[in-house]
């Protein structure tokens, strides 16, 4: 599981799967989506960005950028582009 997030700056802090899964969350909030659906949409893409981050040391925030939006594109448009405003 990478233990680090390389942030764009260079710097290092913690993998942190509920920061992830809370900003998927906050950014749904924001859609029409039932309250089921929602969670649906933050646990499918939570475990995807878990399970890519488990095959790595380190990740950079670019590329869970681009994993949550590529999973929400395909998942929940609405959500996605609720998440491109809120990050």
């Amino acid at each position: 599981m990478a233990k680090e997030v390389i942030k764009k700056d260079g710097t290092k802090e913690p993998f942190d799967a509920e920061k992830i899964k809370n900003s998927i969350a906050a950014a749904a909030q924001g859609t029409d989506l039932s309250e089921e659906r929602k969670n649906e949409v933050v646990e499918q893409v939570t475990a995807t960005v878990i399970q890519m981050a488990e095959m790595k040391e380190e990740i950079e925030t670019l590329e869970i950028k681009e994993n949550i939006l590529e999973k929400l594109d395909a998942l929940e448009p609405s959500v996605s582009a609720a998440w491109r405003k809120h990050s």
